[in-house]
Protein backbone atom coordinates (compact mmCIF):
# COMPACT_ATOMS: atom_id res chain seq x y z
CA UNK A 1 0.00 0.00 0.00
CA UNK A 2 1.31 3.44 -0.90
CA UNK A 3 2.16 6.25 1.53
CA UNK A 4 -0.62 8.33 -0.02
CA UNK A 5 -3.20 5.65 0.77
CA UNK A 6 -2.14 5.55 4.39
CA UNK A 7 -2.17 9.33 4.55
CA UNK A 8 -5.70 9.42 3.18
CA UNK A 9 -6.77 6.89 5.78
CA UNK A 10 -5.25 9.11 8.46
CA UNK A 11 -7.49 12.03 7.46
CA UNK A 12 -10.86 10.31 7.30
CA UNK A 13 -12.25 11.69 10.55
CA UNK A 14 -13.36 9.74 13.63
CA UNK A 15 -12.34 6.15 14.33
CA UNK A 16 -9.04 6.46 12.51
CA UNK A 17 -7.22 4.38 15.10
CA UNK A 18 -9.88 2.70 17.24
CA UNK A 19 -13.26 1.08 16.75
CA UNK A 20 -14.19 -0.65 19.99
CA UNK A 21 -17.63 -1.70 18.76
CA UNK A 22 -16.19 -3.52 15.77
CA UNK A 23 -13.30 -4.93 17.81
CA UNK A 24 -15.55 -6.46 20.44
CA UNK A 25 -18.01 -7.80 17.90
CA UNK A 26 -15.17 -9.56 16.06
CA UNK A 27 -13.20 -10.90 18.99
CA UNK A 28 -15.37 -11.33 22.07
CA UNK A 29 -17.16 -14.46 20.77
CA UNK A 30 -13.79 -16.23 20.75
CA UNK A 31 -12.90 -14.92 24.19
CA UNK A 32 -16.25 -16.26 25.37
CA UNK A 33 -15.52 -19.59 23.72
CA UNK A 34 -12.20 -19.70 25.57
CA UNK A 35 -14.03 -18.93 28.81
CA UNK A 36 -16.59 -21.65 28.11
CA UNK A 37 -13.73 -24.13 27.69
CA UNK A 38 -12.18 -23.04 31.00
CA UNK A 39 -9.15 -21.41 29.37
CA UNK A 40 -9.28 -17.98 31.01
CA UNK A 41 -9.56 -16.85 34.62
CA UNK A 42 -7.91 -20.06 35.83
CA UNK A 43 -7.04 -19.91 39.54
CA UNK A 44 -3.92 -21.87 40.45
CA UNK A 45 -1.37 -22.64 43.06
CA UNK A 46 2.04 -22.49 41.41
CA UNK A 47 4.96 -24.54 42.63
CA UNK A 48 6.96 -23.64 39.52
CA UNK A 49 6.40 -22.70 35.88
CA UNK A 50 6.19 -26.44 35.22
CA UNK A 51 3.73 -27.38 37.97
CA UNK A 52 0.53 -25.38 38.29
CA UNK A 53 -2.36 -26.85 40.24
CA UNK A 54 -6.08 -26.03 40.20
CA UNK A 55 -6.82 -26.86 43.82
CA UNK A 56 -10.60 -27.24 43.38
CA UNK A 57 -10.29 -29.95 40.72
CA UNK A 58 -6.81 -31.32 41.29
CA UNK A 59 -5.91 -30.61 37.66
CA UNK A 60 -2.16 -30.16 37.25
CA UNK A 61 -0.52 -28.71 34.16
CA UNK A 62 2.65 -27.24 32.66
CA UNK A 63 2.52 -23.57 31.73
CA UNK A 64 3.74 -23.36 28.14
CA UNK A 65 2.92 -19.63 27.98
CA UNK A 66 5.13 -18.26 30.75
CA UNK A 67 7.41 -15.50 29.47
CA UNK A 68 9.93 -16.07 32.26
CA UNK A 69 12.30 -17.35 29.60
CA UNK A 70 15.19 -18.12 31.97
CA UNK A 71 13.01 -19.26 34.88
CA UNK A 72 14.26 -16.41 37.06
CA UNK A 73 10.80 -15.75 38.52
CA UNK A 74 11.40 -18.80 40.73
CA UNK A 75 15.14 -18.30 41.26
CA UNK A 76 15.86 -18.35 45.03
CA UNK A 77 18.19 -15.33 44.81
CA UNK A 78 15.61 -13.22 42.97
CA UNK A 79 12.89 -14.14 45.46
CA UNK A 80 15.25 -13.42 48.37
CA UNK A 81 16.14 -10.07 46.82
CA UNK A 82 12.48 -9.04 47.09
CA UNK A 83 12.39 -10.12 50.72
CA UNK A 84 15.64 -8.34 51.57
CA UNK A 85 14.49 -5.07 50.04
CA UNK A 86 11.19 -5.20 51.90
CA UNK A 87 12.99 -5.80 55.18
CA UNK A 88 15.48 -2.99 54.46
CA UNK A 89 12.85 -0.42 53.48
CA UNK A 90 10.10 -1.62 55.86
CA UNK A 91 7.66 -0.23 53.31
CA UNK A 92 6.18 -1.07 49.92
CA UNK A 93 7.07 2.38 48.61
CA UNK A 94 6.92 6.12 49.23
CA UNK A 95 3.51 6.67 47.59
CA UNK A 96 4.30 9.88 45.77
CA UNK A 97 5.58 10.99 42.40
CA UNK A 98 9.10 9.72 41.84
CA UNK A 99 9.80 12.97 40.02
CA UNK A 100 10.00 14.59 43.45
CA UNK A 101 11.35 11.87 45.72
CA UNK A 102 12.75 8.44 44.83
CA UNK A 103 13.66 5.75 47.29
CA UNK A 104 17.37 5.09 47.41
CA UNK A 105 16.77 1.48 46.37
CA UNK A 106 15.13 2.62 43.12
CA UNK A 107 17.92 5.09 42.45
CA UNK A 108 20.44 2.29 43.08
CA UNK A 109 18.59 0.10 40.56
CA UNK A 110 18.69 2.87 37.94
CA UNK A 111 22.45 3.17 38.36
CA UNK A 112 23.10 -0.58 38.30
CA UNK A 113 20.91 -1.20 35.25
CA UNK A 114 22.50 1.78 33.53
CA UNK A 115 25.92 0.25 34.05
CA UNK A 116 24.69 -3.22 33.01
CA UNK A 117 22.99 -2.07 29.80
CA UNK A 118 25.19 0.91 28.93
CA UNK A 119 22.34 3.43 28.89
CA UNK A 120 20.51 6.03 30.94
CA UNK A 121 17.60 4.30 32.66
CA UNK A 122 14.04 5.50 33.12
CA UNK A 123 12.09 3.07 35.33
CA UNK A 124 8.35 2.47 35.17
CA UNK A 125 5.64 0.21 36.52
CA UNK A 126 5.09 -1.40 33.10
CA UNK A 127 6.09 -0.92 29.47
CA UNK A 128 2.56 0.29 28.82
CA UNK A 129 3.09 3.14 31.28
CA UNK A 130 6.47 4.04 29.78
CA UNK A 131 5.07 3.95 26.26
CA UNK A 132 2.02 6.04 27.16
CA UNK A 133 4.32 8.67 28.62
CA UNK A 134 7.11 8.68 26.06
CA UNK A 135 5.44 8.37 22.65
CA UNK A 136 3.41 11.61 22.79
CA UNK A 137 6.59 13.57 23.60
CA UNK A 138 8.40 11.81 20.77
CA UNK A 139 5.55 12.74 18.44
CA UNK A 140 5.57 16.38 19.55
CA UNK A 141 9.28 16.67 18.80
CA UNK A 142 10.53 17.14 22.35
CA UNK A 143 12.94 14.20 22.40
CA UNK A 144 15.06 15.17 19.41
CA UNK A 145 15.66 18.33 17.36
CA UNK A 146 13.62 19.20 14.29
CA UNK A 147 10.10 19.56 15.64
CA UNK A 148 7.23 17.04 15.53
CA UNK A 149 8.01 13.67 13.96
CA UNK A 150 5.81 11.68 11.64
CA UNK A 151 5.05 8.55 13.68
CA UNK A 152 5.21 5.29 11.73
CA UNK A 153 3.80 2.35 13.68
CA UNK A 154 4.61 -1.11 12.40
CA UNK A 155 1.37 -2.94 11.62
CA UNK A 156 2.36 -5.73 14.01
CA UNK A 157 3.64 -3.58 16.88
CA UNK A 158 2.35 -4.52 20.31
CA UNK A 159 -1.08 -3.30 21.37
CA UNK A 160 0.50 -1.25 24.18
CA UNK A 161 2.13 0.94 21.53
CA UNK A 162 -0.71 0.99 18.99
CA UNK A 163 -3.00 2.05 21.84
CA UNK A 164 -1.24 5.43 21.96
CA UNK A 165 -1.82 6.26 18.28
CA UNK A 166 -4.78 8.59 18.91
CA UNK A 167 -2.77 10.65 21.41
CA UNK A 168 0.18 10.89 19.05
CA UNK A 169 -2.21 11.92 16.27
CA UNK A 170 -3.03 15.07 18.26
CA UNK A 171 0.64 16.03 17.87
CA UNK A 172 1.58 14.90 14.37
CA UNK A 173 0.79 12.70 11.40
CA UNK A 174 0.46 9.01 12.34
CA UNK A 175 0.98 6.28 9.75
CA UNK A 176 0.84 2.48 9.88
CA UNK A 177 3.45 0.59 7.88
CA UNK A 178 3.28 -2.94 6.54
CA UNK A 179 5.21 -5.30 8.80
CA UNK A 180 8.99 -4.90 8.55
CA UNK A 181 8.60 -3.02 5.25
CA UNK A 182 11.82 -1.02 5.02
CA UNK A 183 10.99 0.24 1.52
CA UNK A 184 7.81 1.82 2.79
CA UNK A 185 9.67 3.30 5.76
CA UNK A 186 12.38 4.74 3.51
CA UNK A 187 9.72 6.34 1.31
CA UNK A 188 8.33 8.08 4.38
CA UNK A 189 11.82 9.23 5.38
CA UNK A 190 12.38 10.70 1.93
CA UNK A 191 9.10 12.59 2.06
CA UNK A 192 9.28 13.93 5.61
CA UNK A 193 12.38 15.38 7.36
CA UNK A 194 11.59 14.01 10.84
CA UNK A 195 10.29 10.47 11.22
CA UNK A 196 10.03 8.00 14.10
CA UNK A 197 9.43 4.26 13.78
CA UNK A 198 7.58 2.36 16.52
CA UNK A 199 7.91 -1.41 16.63
CA UNK A 200 8.84 -4.47 18.64
CA UNK A 201 12.39 -5.74 18.74
CA UNK A 202 11.40 -9.37 19.26
CA UNK A 203 7.70 -9.72 18.49
CA UNK A 204 5.26 -11.29 20.93
CA UNK A 205 3.77 -13.42 18.14
CA UNK A 206 7.17 -14.46 16.78
CA UNK A 207 9.80 -12.92 14.54
CA UNK A 208 11.89 -9.79 14.97
CA UNK A 209 12.50 -6.30 13.64
CA UNK A 210 14.84 -5.82 10.67
CA UNK A 211 17.48 -4.18 12.82
CA UNK A 212 20.29 -3.94 10.28
CA UNK A 213 18.06 -2.12 7.83
CA UNK A 214 16.71 0.15 10.55
CA UNK A 215 20.24 1.09 11.55
CA UNK A 216 20.99 2.06 7.95
CA UNK A 217 17.84 4.21 7.74
CA UNK A 218 18.76 5.91 11.00
CA UNK A 219 22.25 6.71 9.74
CA UNK A 220 20.95 7.93 6.38
CA UNK A 221 17.86 9.90 7.42
CA UNK A 222 18.08 10.50 11.15
CA UNK A 223 15.20 8.06 11.75
CA UNK A 224 14.19 7.86 15.42
CA UNK A 225 13.73 4.27 16.64
CA UNK A 226 11.36 3.37 19.48
CA UNK A 227 11.58 -0.38 20.05
CA UNK A 228 9.96 -2.59 22.67
CA UNK A 229 12.32 -5.46 23.45
CA UNK A 230 10.32 -7.11 26.22
CA UNK A 231 10.68 -10.55 24.59
CA UNK A 232 14.43 -10.15 24.07
CA UNK A 233 15.70 -8.84 27.41
CA UNK A 234 17.98 -11.20 29.38
CA UNK A 235 18.01 -13.96 26.78
CA UNK A 236 20.43 -12.13 24.47
CA UNK A 237 23.67 -10.32 25.17
CA UNK A 238 26.68 -10.89 27.39
CA UNK A 239 24.89 -9.06 30.20
CA UNK A 240 21.35 -9.84 29.10
CA UNK A 241 20.94 -6.43 27.47
CA UNK A 242 18.50 -7.91 24.99
CA UNK A 243 17.98 -8.59 21.32
CA UNK A 244 17.86 -4.94 20.22
CA UNK A 245 20.61 -3.64 22.49
CA UNK A 246 22.89 -6.45 21.29
CA UNK A 247 22.50 -5.23 17.71
CA UNK A 248 22.05 -1.48 18.10
CA UNK A 249 23.81 1.10 20.19
CA UNK A 250 21.75 3.37 22.40
CA UNK A 251 21.96 6.95 21.12
CA UNK A 252 19.86 10.14 21.22
CA UNK A 253 17.79 8.77 18.32
CA UNK A 254 17.04 5.38 19.89
CA UNK A 255 14.88 4.38 22.85
CA UNK A 256 14.52 0.76 23.91
CA UNK A 257 11.84 -0.22 26.41
CA UNK A 258 11.58 -3.62 28.06
CA UNK A 259 9.64 -5.18 30.86
CA UNK A 260 11.43 -6.71 33.84
CA UNK A 261 8.59 -9.20 34.29
CA UNK A 262 9.61 -11.64 31.55
CA UNK A 263 13.20 -12.80 31.02
CA UNK A 264 14.47 -10.63 33.88
CA UNK A 265 12.20 -12.56 36.22
CA UNK A 266 10.82 -9.82 38.49
CA UNK A 267 7.08 -10.21 37.97
CA UNK A 268 6.61 -6.49 37.31
CA UNK A 269 8.49 -3.31 36.45
CA UNK A 270 9.97 -1.96 33.23
CA UNK A 271 12.79 0.22 31.97
CA UNK A 272 13.46 2.57 29.10
CA UNK A 273 17.06 2.61 27.88
CA UNK A 274 17.99 6.10 26.77
CA UNK A 275 21.05 7.54 25.08
CA UNK A 276 20.57 11.07 26.36
CA UNK A 277 20.59 12.25 29.97
CA UNK A 278 18.58 15.35 29.05
CA UNK A 279 15.85 13.11 27.66
CA UNK A 280 15.85 11.20 30.93
CA UNK A 281 15.30 14.42 32.90
CA UNK A 282 12.58 15.64 30.55
CA UNK A 283 10.72 12.33 30.71
CA UNK A 284 10.95 12.22 34.50
CA UNK A 285 9.10 15.53 34.56
CA UNK A 286 6.71 15.40 31.64
CA UNK A 287 6.04 11.80 30.61
CA UNK A 288 2.61 11.68 32.25
CA UNK A 289 2.07 8.32 33.97
CA UNK A 290 5.82 7.75 34.32
CA UNK A 291 5.95 10.55 36.89
CA UNK A 292 2.66 9.96 38.65
CA UNK A 293 2.38 8.55 42.15
CA UNK A 294 3.48 5.00 41.51
CA UNK A 295 6.57 3.25 40.27
CA UNK A 296 8.05 -0.15 40.98
CA UNK A 297 7.20 -1.30 44.48
CA UNK A 298 10.08 -2.00 46.85
CA UNK A 299 9.92 -5.83 46.60
CA UNK A 300 10.09 -5.60 42.79
CA UNK A 301 13.06 -3.24 43.03
CA UNK A 302 14.77 -5.73 45.34
CA UNK A 303 14.06 -8.60 42.97
CA UNK A 304 15.46 -6.53 40.10
CA UNK A 305 18.64 -5.73 42.03
CA UNK A 306 19.13 -9.45 42.71
CA UNK A 307 18.45 -10.29 39.07
CA UNK A 308 20.96 -7.62 38.03
CA UNK A 309 23.59 -9.37 40.13
CA UNK A 310 22.73 -12.67 38.42
CA UNK A 311 23.09 -10.97 35.05
CA UNK A 312 26.70 -10.16 35.98
CA UNK A 313 27.47 -13.76 36.92
CA UNK A 314 28.46 -16.79 34.80
CA UNK A 315 25.04 -18.27 35.58
CA UNK A 316 23.42 -15.97 33.03
CA UNK A 317 25.42 -17.51 30.18
CA UNK A 318 24.56 -21.01 31.40
CA UNK A 319 20.85 -20.19 31.44
CA UNK A 320 21.03 -18.54 28.02
CA UNK A 321 22.73 -21.61 26.55
CA UNK A 322 20.15 -23.95 28.11
CA UNK A 323 17.38 -21.75 26.79
CA UNK A 324 18.78 -21.70 23.26
CA UNK A 325 19.25 -25.46 23.38
CA UNK A 326 15.58 -25.93 24.25
CA UNK A 327 14.51 -23.62 21.40
CA UNK A 328 16.66 -25.58 18.95
CA UNK A 329 15.31 -28.88 20.28
CA UNK A 330 11.70 -27.80 19.82
CA UNK A 331 12.45 -26.57 16.30
CA UNK A 332 14.01 -29.93 15.50
CA UNK A 333 10.94 -31.81 16.72
CA UNK A 334 8.27 -29.43 15.43
CA UNK A 335 9.47 -26.81 12.94
CA UNK A 336 7.15 -23.81 12.60
CA UNK A 337 7.26 -20.61 10.54
CA UNK A 338 9.83 -19.01 12.87
CA UNK A 339 12.03 -22.08 13.35
CA UNK A 340 15.72 -21.29 13.49
CA UNK A 341 15.46 -17.61 14.42
CA UNK A 342 16.73 -18.20 17.98
CA UNK A 343 13.79 -16.37 19.55
CA UNK A 344 11.57 -18.00 22.20
CA UNK A 345 8.05 -17.44 20.83
CA UNK A 346 6.54 -20.11 18.60
CA UNK A 347 3.12 -20.04 16.98
CA UNK A 348 1.36 -23.13 15.69
CA UNK A 349 -0.95 -21.79 13.00
CA UNK A 350 -4.34 -23.45 12.56
CA UNK A 351 -6.28 -20.66 10.81
CA UNK A 352 -9.75 -20.96 12.30
CA UNK A 353 -10.26 -19.31 15.71
CA UNK A 354 -12.82 -21.85 16.94
CA UNK A 355 -10.44 -24.68 16.15
CA UNK A 356 -7.60 -22.90 17.92
CA UNK A 357 -9.72 -22.61 21.08
CA UNK A 358 -10.72 -26.28 20.92
CA UNK A 359 -7.11 -27.41 20.41
CA UNK A 360 -5.97 -25.27 23.34
CA UNK A 361 -8.71 -26.79 25.50
CA UNK A 362 -7.66 -30.32 24.58
CA UNK A 363 -4.00 -29.63 25.32
CA UNK A 364 -5.01 -28.12 28.67
CA UNK A 365 -7.00 -31.26 29.45
CA UNK A 366 -3.85 -33.27 28.70
CA UNK A 367 -1.73 -31.16 31.06
CA UNK A 368 -0.32 -28.30 28.97
CA UNK A 369 -1.54 -24.72 28.84
CA UNK A 370 -0.94 -23.24 25.39
CA UNK A 371 -2.98 -20.12 24.71
CA UNK A 372 -5.25 -19.81 21.70
CA UNK A 373 -4.53 -16.57 19.84
CA UNK A 374 -7.03 -14.98 17.47
CA UNK A 375 -8.08 -11.57 16.16
CA UNK A 376 -7.10 -8.91 17.18
CA UNK A 377 -4.06 -10.61 18.70
CA UNK A 378 -3.28 -11.92 15.23
CA UNK A 379 -4.87 -11.06 11.85
CA UNK A 380 -8.17 -12.70 10.92
CA UNK A 381 -7.73 -16.19 9.55
CA UNK A 382 -4.34 -16.65 11.26
CA UNK A 383 -5.47 -18.03 14.62
CA UNK A 384 -3.29 -20.58 16.33
CA UNK A 385 -1.57 -21.70 19.50
CA UNK A 386 1.20 -19.64 21.05
CA UNK A 387 3.91 -21.15 23.21
CA UNK A 388 6.99 -19.76 24.93
CA UNK A 389 10.12 -21.89 25.21
CA UNK A 390 12.04 -21.54 28.46
CA UNK A 391 15.30 -22.62 30.02
CA UNK A 392 13.52 -24.36 32.90
CA UNK A 393 11.70 -26.81 30.65
CA UNK A 394 13.17 -30.30 30.58
CA UNK A 395 13.79 -31.97 27.25
CA UNK A 396 11.42 -34.75 28.26
CA UNK A 397 8.70 -32.16 28.83
CA UNK A 398 9.32 -30.56 25.43
CA UNK A 399 9.23 -33.94 23.70
CA UNK A 400 6.05 -34.98 25.52
CA UNK A 401 4.38 -31.68 24.68
CA UNK A 402 5.30 -31.98 21.00
CA UNK A 403 3.79 -35.46 20.86
CA UNK A 404 0.54 -34.15 22.31
CA UNK A 405 0.53 -31.24 19.83
CA UNK A 406 1.04 -33.61 16.92
CA UNK A 407 -1.76 -35.80 18.17
CA UNK A 408 -4.36 -33.06 18.70
CA UNK A 409 -3.54 -31.16 15.50
CA UNK A 410 -2.96 -34.19 13.28
CA UNK A 411 0.32 -32.57 12.22
CA UNK A 412 2.90 -34.75 10.51
CA UNK A 413 6.30 -33.16 11.15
Amino acid sequence: MSIETYENQSRQGPRKYRNSEKLLASSDPYWQAAADHGLIDIHVEAESNNRLLVRETGHEFVNMCSCSYLGLNYHPKVVQGAIDALEEARSLGLSLANTRIRHDLLFRLEEELGELFGAYILPGVTCSVLTAGILPLLASGHLAPGGPRVMVFDRMCHFSMAYVKPICADETLVLTSPHNDLDYLEDVCRKYPNVAYVADGAYSMGGAAALDGLRELQERYGLFLYLDDSHGLSIFGEHGEGYVRSHLGVNPLTIIVATLSKGFGCGSGAVAMLGDRQAQSLLMRHAGPVGWSSNMEIPIVGAALASTALHRSPELGELQRRHQSNIDYFDELFPTAHAGNGLPVRRIDVGDADRAVKLSAELYRRGYYSSAVFFPIVPRGEAGLRIMLRADLGRDQIAAFVEEVKDVTGADH
